[in-house]
């Protein structure tokens, strides 16, 4: 997949090499041309060693201390840490002058994010958030067949990240508490409220039931949200980590047809497999993870648009390098996170909160 660029590199620092560091942040910076990984922050011998042998131009810093020394020589700061330490951290890189990039969520609360948003207007620096699912295949071909009109108007979009993972895990996402950020609302429902802002605009009211049903699990695990956009269409998001049978990723509904789609996209599986994402089928989706589009009683396979993680990060040099439009915008990202505390209180109250 090119992305072309001509400029001088843009030097990346990457504070946490967990997950979210190691399979989503690295390979992709590493991949997109104009971008060089030249720094990760991690305590943890393990990780610094799987650093040095997979990135070994790349230095390493134990402590976020380190970097801040060494701020002047990095101009992009990624932020892919435990949830609670996103906003902080994300400040003291602005602080820092450097651009950032965070992990979603991109803070706990709505004020959080408005505070960054504020910040970052005030010393003219970029801030943009990893809403990586937007480039995911699924979500690039529901957006062209609603854009091209083959589902005319869509009245219910649903969507599901489910998972079967029946034990919880002694983590900080499943054990901690929502107030550190732990739950899967804060893990995967910033993916699935995102999506759907975007694809339908603003939420009107939220509706939402909330469980945390395996032992172990203090915040929550298992979640559905019925969001009102302002423009009409209602979104179904169902979140769990106890679905032994998964439903379809997206069933998405409109007067003219319907549009089905199996599967998650394959990115994540190749990133984790530790494919590198310049590969030349990056993103592809084999025939048979198609999605269907139905009308009047038939069906047919539709081709998947190739999912596109590196063009966010593309996006990223552009807005740093060039001063592009940022390549996903802050006021969707803000919104989400009010979705997501109005969600918080539906289910407290049993009750449909307005926004």
């Amino acid at each position: 997949m090119e992305h072309e660029h001509d400029g001088p590199d843009l030097h990346v620092a990457l504070i946490g090499y967990g997950k979210g560091g190691e399979v989503f942040h690295a390979p992709l910076i590493d991949a997109v041309p104009g971008l060089r990984l030249s720094a990760v922050v991690t305590g943890d011998p393990e990780r610094q060693r799987a650093v040095r042998e997979r990135y070994p131009d790349t230095t390493v810093y134990a402590s976020v201390a380190d970097l801040w020394a060494r701020a002047d020589r990095y101009e992009i700061a990624v932020v892919s840490t435990p949830n609670d330490t996103h906003a902080p951290l994300a400040r003291a890189a602005l602080e820092a002058g450097m651009a950032v990039v965070v992990d979603k969520p991109f803070a706990l609360t709505s004020a959080h994010a408005r505070e960054l948003t504020a910040l970052a207007e005030e010393l003219d620096q970029v801030l943009t958030v990893y809403h990586n699912r937007r480039w995911d295949s699924d979500f690039l071909t529901l957006w062209h067949l609603i854009e091209e009109g083959s589902l005319g108007q869509v009245h219910r979009f649903e969507s599901r990240f489910e998972r079967w993972r029946p034990r919880a895990k002694d983590t900080w996402r499943d054990a901690g508490g929502v107030e550190n950020g732990a739950g899967i609302l804060y893990d995967l429902g910033p993916h699935l409220i995102d999506q759907a802002v975007n694809l339908f605009g603003p939420v009107a009211t939220v509706y939402a039931e909330i469980s945390a049903l395996r032992e172990g699990v203090y915040a929550d695990d298992d979640v559905f949200l019925a969001l009102q956009h302002a423009r009409g269409a209602r979104s179904h998001l169902w979140v769990s980590a106890l679905a032994a049978a998964p439903g379809p990723r997206f069933r998405v509904l409109g007067d003219a047809g319907a549009f089905v789609v199996q599967d998650l996209d394959g990115q994540e599986e190749r990133l984790t497999a530790g494919e590198a994402p310049d590969a030349d089928d990056w993103g592809a989706v084999p025939e048979e993870r198609w999605g269907r589009l139905f009308t009047d009683g038939w069906s047919r396979p539709v081709p998947s648009a190739r999912g596109a993680y590196p063009e966010f990060w593309a996006g990223v040099r552009d807005a740093v390098g060039e001063g592009e439009p940022l390549p996903v915008d802050l006021h969707e990202v803000v919104h989400g996170l009010e979705v997501v505390e109005a969600a918080r209180r539906s289910a407290r109250t049993g009750s449909v909160v307005e926004l």
